[in-house]
Formats: C-alpha cells, sequence, structure tokens
C-alpha cells in the first residue's frame, strides 16, 4: 500500500493533500474499529462467551482494518517525505538540519511505540479493547487536526506527473539509438540549459551504465526543435541520471532485506519467547508479552540521541563529511548488530531450552524475561543506525520527483522481509521435518528456535559481505552546484566521496 500511495503522492495529489486524505481514512477505519466493539448491535456477540460470532461485527471489522491499511499505505510514505521537504537542499543551513531531521523523526516515532506497546497494551489487556481503540481513535484525530492547523506554514512542492514515464522514456530512447557511437566528451550530450528549468535540480553525468546515454545524443535528425521536444526520442541528460539512480537502488534494496528478517523477528519469535518466561516484576504485577517490545524502542531512542548528540560532531571534525560518515556506512554498522542479535538471541534461546529440559513441568517460568534484553536493546541500537539510514538513502538518492516513492520502497524493506521470513520459516519447517524433527514444534519448548537464529546470523553475515561490496561501488547522486553551467564541469569523483 505505501508504494501505490507514494506513488499517487508524488504524481496526482501532492503530499500535503496525500497526508491529509489518507489520515481522514485511517481516521475512519479507527472509528469503525472502535463501533466494532462499542455499539451493540455490531459487537462480536451478546455475552461473553462467542459461539459463533455475528456476521455483521465480522464485516465492520474487516474493513476498519483494510481502511487503517489503505490509510497506512498514503500517511507513512507521505508524511515523512512531506516533512524531510520543509528544509530547503540548496541551503547550507537547512541541509545540515534535514540530515537530523530523520533521526528526530525516529526519536518521535519511538517515543509513540514506547506508549503504543505500554499503555495501550496494558488498558487492552487489563481494561478493554474498546477503550484502547478509542485512546487510539482521539489520538489519531488530534495529529490531524494539529497538522492541518500547521497548513499556513507549510511548504509544498507541486505534484509533477508519473515519475515513472519520463523514465521508460529515457529506456525507449536509449533502445532507439542503441547503434550510436557516445561522444568521448558529455558535454556534447543534450541537457536543458539550466535558465529554463526552476523546481527540477540537474544531475552530474556518470560513467555508470553507459548504454543509457544514448538516449541523450544529439544526432544529425534531432536539431529540429520539434524533434528536441519529443521525449520519446531525446531525453536530457538529467532524466537520464535519475533512471540510473532507481537501477542504483535495486542492489542496495536487494541486500538489506536479511535485516529486514532480523527485524521480523523482534515482534514475533522474540515475543513468543517472552510468553514462556517469568514476566513478574513486583508483586502480582505482570508485563504483558507485547509490552517486551518497548525495549527495542528504547534501543532506537538512545542509539538515535547518541548517534546524532555525540557521534555526528566527533566524526564530522575526524571525517570532514558533514553527515559524519555516509550514509550507507550507517546502515552496514546497524547490519553488524542485527548479526551480533541473531547470535545473542540463539545463545538465550538455548539457555531457555536448557532449563525446560531440566525441569519440563515447570518450563522455562523460572528464567526472568530480562534475559531477552540484551537482544532486543541490540536490534533497537542496530534500528537507529539500519532503519533511519535507509529512510535517508531513500529519500536523499532517488529523483526528487518520487520522494514518497522513495520512503515507500524503504518500507517496502520490512514488509518484504516479513514475507520472506515467514517463506523461509515455512521451507526451514519442511526441509528439518524430512530430517526427522521441525525446528518449529507445536509449542516452543519442542522447537529449536536457536538453530534458526543461528541460521539468520549465517545468512545476515554473509548477505554484510555482500552489501559492502555494492556500497564500496556505490556513487551517491551528485547534483549541479549553482554556479555548474556544463555536464563536463561536473566531477565523478565528488559523486563516489
Amino acid at each position: 500500500m505505501p508504494l501505490l500511495g507514494g506513488f499517487l503522492a508524488d504524481a496526482y495529489f501532492g503530499r500535503f493533500s496525500t497526508v491529509l486524505i489518507s489520515t481522514t481514512v485511517y481516521l475512519l477505519g479507527l472509528l469503525l474499529l472502535t463501533m466494532s466493539r462499542v455499539v451493540p448491535s455490531l459487537k462480536p456477540c451478546d455475552s461473553d462467551l462467542c459461539h459463533e460470532p455475528r456476521k455483521v461485527h465480522e464485516a465492520i471489522f474487516f474493513l476498519a482494518i483494510y481502511l487503517i491499511s489503505i490509510g497506512t499505505g498514503g500517511h507513512k510514505p507521505s508524511l515523512e517525505s512531506f516533512g524531510a521537504d520543509q528544509f530547503d537542499d540548496d541551503h547550507p543551513s537547512e541541509k545540515k538540519k534535514k540530515m537530523s531531521f530523520f533521526n528526530w523523526w525516529n526519536f518521535g516515532l519511538c517515543c509513540g511505540l514506547l506508549l503504543g506497546v505500554t499503555l495501550i497494551v496494558y488498558v487492552q489487556d487489563r481494561i478493554s479493547w474498546a477503550m484502547a481503540d478509542l485512546i487510539l481513535t482521539l489520538v489519531m484525530a488530534s495529529s490531524l487536526v494539529i497538522f492541518i492547523a500547521g497548513r499556513p506554514f507549510y511548504r509544498y512542492r507541486k505534484a509533477t506527473g508519473s515519475p515513472l514515464t519520463p523514465m521508460l522514456q529515457v529506456l525507449v530512447a536509449a533502445i532507439r539509438k542503441r547503434n550510436l557511437h557516445l561522444p568521448s566528451n558529455p558535454s556534447h550530450l543534450h541537457e536543458i540549459p539550466k535558465s529554463e528549468t526552476s523546481q527540477r535540480r540537474l544531475l552530474c553525468h556518470t560513467k555508470k551504465l553507459k548504454f543509457l546515454d544514448k538516449a541523450a545524443i544529439l544526432d544529425d535528425k534531432q536539431y529540429s526543435i520539434e524533434q528536441q521536444q519529443n521525449p520519446w526520442k531525446l531525453a536530457s541528460v538529467t532524466k537520464v541520471e535519475e533512471l540510473k539512480l532507481v537501477i542504483n537502488t535495486i542492489p542496495i534494496w536487494l541486500t538489506t532485506i536479511p535485516f529486514g528478517i532480523c527485524v521480523a523477528q523482534a515482534a514475533t519469535f522474540f515475543i513468543k519467547q517472552g510468553v514462556t518466561l517469568n514476566r513478574k516484576i513486583v508483586h502480582n504485577f505482570e508485563i504483558p508479552p507485547a509490552s517486551i517490545f518497548a525495549l527495542a524502542a528504547f534501543g532506537m531512542i538512545i542509539s538515535v540521541t547518541i548517534y546524532e548528540k555525540i557521534l555526528v560532531p566527533v566524526l564530522r571534525r575526524a571525517t570532514g563529511n558533514e553527515r559524519g560518515i555516509s550514509i550507507l556506512q550507517r546502515i552496514g554498522i546497524g547490519m553488524i548488530f542485527s548479526v551480533s542479535t541473531m547470535i545473542v538471541a540463539a545463545l538465550v534461546e538455548r539457555k531457555r531450552l536448557n532449563i525446560v529440559h531440566k525441569n519440563p513441568l515447570e518450563g522455562s517460568a523460572s528464567m526472568s524475561v530480562f534475559w531477552l534484553a540484551p537482544q532486543f536493546l541490540i536490534i533497537g541500537i542496530g534500528d537507529g543506525f539500519t532503519l533511519v539510514g535507509l529512510q535517508e538513502y531513500f529519500y536523499d538518492q532517488v529523483p526528487d520527483s518520487m520522494r514518497s516513492l522513495g520512503i515507500a520502497l524503504y518500507l517496502s524493506v520490512i514488509g518484504a522481509a516479513n514475507f520472506i521470513s515467514s517463506l523461509l520459516i515455512t521451507i526451514v519447517d519442511h526441509i528439518t521435518e524430512k530430517g526427522g524433527k521441525s525446528w518449529f514444534g507445536k509449542d516452543l519448548n519442542s522447537s529449536r528456535l536457536d538453530y534458526f537464529y543461528w541460521l539468520l546470523a549465517t545468512i545476515t553475515a554473509v548477505n554484510l559481505c555482500v552489501y559492502v561490496f555494492v556500497a564500496r561501488n556505490y556513487s551517491y547522486k551528485n547534483v549541479h552546484g549553482r554556479k555548474t553551467i556544463a555536464v563536463a564541469d561536473c566531477d565523478d569523483r565528488e559523486a563516489v566521496a
């Protein structure tokens, strides 16, 4: 859904309108969800025991869930990209603030997550789901009012039409001119004069994917104004470079999926481990299983704060890089934490299983849930590097005309990783079952999750090596400076740096 929402925001509606529409849809979904628990005729059944739920309840409930899904699809990519749009890339001080934006965005997001998995989950467990849904509905309604109140102060970017059409045009033009020879000097390639472009930033020519450069060749038949205006026959260097940017993101997208698979375990198997452990803190107060996830949010808050306030200033002085370290380096550091998470998780699960084998009747109830704290904290710290880095990467390194779609690509990493995680579990279950005993039994005590965690640690470590190779050969987006006039004036070494 975010891929569709991000596309519509960039191409047709604009980011502000998309946020407004999607938040309204989201709010409507929450209202229906609340009504399905509050309105007597829409409740699952009249009594506490439900032998067969009402059909009307099922219809309203699933309609609410799908509305929330659709609302999320427009809200997530558009709101974050709209927030980043408030900073001017051509203004040095604002550009530096934009680098901090994604850190503080995730800081706020994790503060909300902390309240969600503690306060809301507690209300769901101890009071009622209806009360929790009502709180969530009021929070979303308040956020919509606050968002609309800021309308006079926002900066807006107009929707420029489908960002995919120009890329298709470049591909078609390059295929048409496949037999032409590239000029030795890139300044002979076609580019729009800077005086004729207002919104679009011009990109520097790069030497990779040279076949696409043929789309910008001015041959003898294209010197007429009419032919130059046909985008299916002639593309500018900037349009060619925008297609290159999108193609260059594919290897990064693919090599970050194993990290997403590790993240998926935190919300699934890690929580299931917590159910089997001793969750009592004081007297009879017991932590709800889902609230254990707060440790991951806490780890991310710590990571983002230390990175923004301590590491970035120190690294800026040490490396001379205005970001402190490059975006891809930041993502890579988080991947190292994901490998560590799986190793720690495997060791903790092995300890839990040893306790179960020694005392089968009591199981692991004598083991404190805080044994899971290290793996939650480490994956949270890794999120502070990789997830924030991915948001910044997919916003910054895609064409300016598809930044909402860029954030949607980041979200699709997590979505695809969840599907692949489920597929991997199915495959491992099938293979190990043939070997005698499946790693995934009827319950965790008859399973070997520690083996599965070691497998994920191995996959992620091997993938990290591939990622390092891809990242070292990656060329960052290189935008023309204000005084740059010709294509040849761009320096590829600056892009590599």
